[in-house]
């Protein structure tokens, strides 16, 4: 009789950008992992993207297709890893052929904080003075802003987290605007001065959400993965990435969302807004959460009745596609 040969335990390679939070990001990944499927050897791969090593130019400028992401995809397609942790809100909608979504993390706080310098701890944003330099590099916050609060100063800001709050400190900003999820990853919720309500900043698709992507082919990789998905928060993200993609638009294009879900309920609200300000159109749908990507094409179409369509043409001529 023929002896039963077992195969030895698998070893799964995890794709990672070298930043801070990135690495946070994917170590959490990686221990929620080892308490599932205690018998496999995760291991941690770093690679540096496009976008951690252009500093000195605004992101809409690069070319937002792929810009944290690319090189992660490569090493997958090129089986270096297996599978790669991406803050959900940097990945595209579209993806390679050959590659899929295998899992949506749950969320943290996806809304914007305001973190100030210390001359202005007793302000909210509504009571910045006029003139208040306010750091970011997102498109889409600065449009809701300057919609809001056409009497700042807006200002690009770049680098990792850390090197964004030491410009803050040395007097560069008054204020900058960031993730409160990313804050909250790397134990600086102590600098979240307000968290900004929906009306003033709906936050970005995907935002506080971790996206795991893998090879569409590895069903054994995609059926380990979905041990950490969260249902709701892939309801919710699944939601907002149609609703994105539909309009065609990219991670540095002006459009914000807001989701719930309640009772089964998805809640989908969105808008566009132009660079400036001058323009916004906003909109809100409610529907089965488990018809989730319908309802993202629904509201997508709403906007674009409303003159969305128009709005980013407007922008992609100014700043053009990212390739």
């Amino acid at each position: 009789m023929t002896p039963v040969v077992s195969s030895p335990p698998r070893t799964i390679r995890i794709g990672s950008r070298k930043s801070q939070l990135a690495l946070v990001q994917t170590y959490w990944v990686q221990e929620q992992l080892k308490k599932s499927f205690p018998d496999i050897t995760f291991e941690v791969h770093t690679m540096s993207t496009q976008g951690d090593k252009i500093l000195d130019v605004a992101l809409a400028k690069i070319g937002d297709k792929g810009l944290f992401t690319k090189e992660l995809e490569l090493g997958m397609l090129n089986r270096e890893i297996d599978f790669a942790v991406h803050s959900l809100k940097d990945l595209p909608t579209q993806l390679p052929e050959g590659l899929t979504l295998a899992a949506i993390t749950e969320r943290e706080n996806p809304a914007d904080a305001l973190v100030v310098h210390e001359k202005h701890k007793d302000k909210q944003i509504e009571t910045l003075p006029e003139g208040a330099v306010i750091g970011t590099s997102s498109l889409r916050r600065l449009a809701q802003l300057r919609h809001r609060f056409p009497h700042f100063s807006f200002k690009d800001v770049r680098g990792n987290l850390i090197t964004r709050l030491a410009k803050l400190d040395a007097g560069e900003y008054d204020a900058l605007i960031l993730a409160a999820a990313g804050l909250e990853r790397l134990e600086m919720s102590d600098r979240i001065h307000q968290i900004l309500p929906a009306e003033i900043s709906l936050h970005a698709v995907g935002q506080g959400a971790l996206g795991i992507e893998c090879r569409a082919d590895d069903s054994e990789l995609i059926s380990l993965l979905k041990a950490i998905e969260h249902p709701q928060t892939r309801d919710r993200c699944l939601a907002e990435r149609a609703f994105l993609r539909d309009l065609e638009g990219g991670c540095q294009v002006p459009i914000g969302v807001n989701t719930e879900i309640s009772s089964e309920q998805l809640t989908l609200t969105g808008i566009v807004a132009s660079v400036d300000g001058q323009k916004l159109v906003k909109d809100t749908v409610v529907g089965e959460a488990n018809n989730a990507e319908a309802l993202g094409t629904q509201l997508a179409h709403l906007l674009r009745e409303k003159g969305a369509q128009e709005i980013l043409a407007e922008i992609f001529t100014v700043i053009g596609r990212g390739s």
